[in-house]
């Protein structure tokens, strides 16, 4: 009910004409605005981060982060992605429709102006005899304007929450394009890992196989049993099993790779490379609190919960009178040389004013629906900004431990390596013989695979707080939001 609106504005008189229009004349000069003023809703920060690596300058990623892995070949196949990936190329459209939704919201601030012009004949008889007809022409033009006074700011909240809406689409097209960027990098490495993976079980195959064909002769001689022979003949099937379940996987990775990029299959080129060449680059966030101007989720979160709040003051709006001022100037003539002369000008100016009094709920529903919309993303925008702070201490935390591990499996292809150079040296001595150095050949290859999937589980972690930084987006950096801040 419209008594049970707060507003900073006074209530319109009902009672007297005369006070109805004095109140009308101080709102045209000066102007009223209702309904909750916006604030970001407060949000206590964590003083740092945990997980961050102890030093004291912090190292934001920049908006080309990816470079930072040396890889020409990724930097390649993100170019493409932000020319064609099809994810990004629907969230321009969608900004590219926010940003038509303005005009149209501007619009009632605007007068409406509408011209028309008529000609007609007509044919009447000039006797009572039907003998003679004869034929009148007349002309005529019009120009009408109208006008809705917003004296309750209507109108402007409903821009305010159309410009909302097209901020949250910019931004919403930031997080998307982010999203895309580290989705390609994510699958590249993963296409690098199966094609590392083929590799080592190709070589595993063939040190089984020839560990298989050596046996087979000792066997022949005397020197092993049947039993050996059969436990490394089923090896050697395994490890060949295993190929094609390898082959495949790095097909649909490859495939899904060029879906990111916007190739088709029958164009899709997967450039060479290894993981080993690549280079993690060190990260280190600030502030928790600097993390918000950095993440366009978070800058996106914060436009809807505009966009709510203008709609809870356009809704508050409705329930004040409108007036709307129109104006109209005809002219008609039977010749057009006298269609303009100031005889055939007809002028008219007219007011009206119109005050709700029922609607059978839709005031009230509309206002009950904006406002639990503004609650929703009031909730929305906290899990944001928890969920911005969880990222970074999780991904921290997970390239932490990655680089670890990955340290450590390398230490151990190191010590692998150095054993089987012992065996080669063993067997050139007449010590061992060949199974003890293909058995070392396993283990080093066995060591190598363990290794390619924890460097790719570090690739994987930097990617991931890449991401959880924002990816070098900057609110300062991004074009400001119209309206206040």
């Amino acid at each position: 009910m419209p008594g049970a609106i707060r507003s900073p504005c006074p209530r319109p008189p009902r009672r007297a004409r005369r006070r109805l229009l004095v109140g009308v004349g101080l709102a045209l000069t000066a102007g009223c605005a209702v309904g909750p003023a916006f604030h970001t809703p407060p949000l206590a920060a964590p003083p740092a981060f945990l997980a961050a690596p102890a030093q004291r300058r912090p190292l934001w990623p920049d908006r080309t982060w990816w470079r930072g892995f040396r890889s020409p070949a990724l930097d390649h196949l993100i170019t493409l992605a932000e020319r064609h990936n099809f994810s990004i190329q629907i969230a321009a459209a969608q900004l590219e429709a926010a940003n038509a939704e303005v005009t149209v919201a501007g619009a009632p601030l605007l007068p409406q102006v509408n011209l028309g012009a008529n000609a007609q004949w007509q044919r009447a008889p000039q006797t009572a005899t039907l003998a003679r007809v004869a034929a009148s022409p007349t002309y005529g033009a019009s120009a009408q304007i109208a006008y809705m006074l917003d004296l309750w700011g209507k109108n402007r909240d409903a821009l305010q929450a159309a410009l909302a809406d097209a901020a949250a689409s910019r931004f919403n097209r930031a997080t998307v394009a982010l999203t895309a960027v580290t989705a390609v990098a994510t699958t590249w490495f993963q296409v690098l890992a199966d094609r590392a993976a083929l590799r080592i079980g190709r070589r595993n195959l063939a040190a089984a196989t020839a560990l298989l064909t050596q046996l087979q002769a000792e066997f022949a001689a005397g020197t092993v049993d049947a039993v050996t022979v059969a436990q490394q003949a089923a090896l050697v099937a395994s490890e060949r099993a295993t190929i094609p379940a390898l082959r495949s996987q790095l097909r649909q990775e490859a495939l899904g790779l060029g879906l990111l990029v916007g190739r088709p299959p029958e164009r899709l080129a997967i450039p060479g490379g290894r993981l080993r060449d690549l280079v993690v680059p060190p990260l280190a966030p600030g502030l928790p609190s600097q993390l918000l101007e950095r993440r366009p989720d978070v800058a996106q979160a914060v436009a809807n919960l505009r966009a709510a709040n203008a709609n809870v003051r356009s809704a508050i709006a409705s329930f004040f009178p409108t007036i709307n001022l129109t104006g109209s100037a005809s002219t008609t003539s039977t010749a057009l040389r006298s269609l303009l002369a100031p005889g055939s000008l007809l002028l008219n100016a007219a007011t009206a004013a119109s005050q709700p009094l029922f609607a059978g709920g839709a005031l009230t529903g509309q206002l009950a629906v904006s406002r639990a919309v503004y609650r929703e993303d009031v909730v929305t925008y906290e899990e944001t900004v928890v969920r911005a702070f969880t990222n970074v201490e999780t991904t921290l935390t997970a390239l932490h431990y990655a680089t670890e591990q990955q340290g450590r499996e390398r230490q151990a292809v190191i010590e692998a390596r150095r054993a089987l150079r012992a065996v080669q040296a063993q067997l050139q001595a007449g010590i061992v013989n060949v199974s003890s150095v293909l058995t070392a050949e396993e283990t080093l290859l066995g060591d190598e695979n363990a290794y390619t999937q924890a460097r790719l589980a570090q690739l994987d972690a930097a990617i991931d707080l890449y991401q959880a930084l924002g990816g070098g987006w900057r609110l300062s950096a991004a074009r400001h939001m119209p309206g206040k801040p």
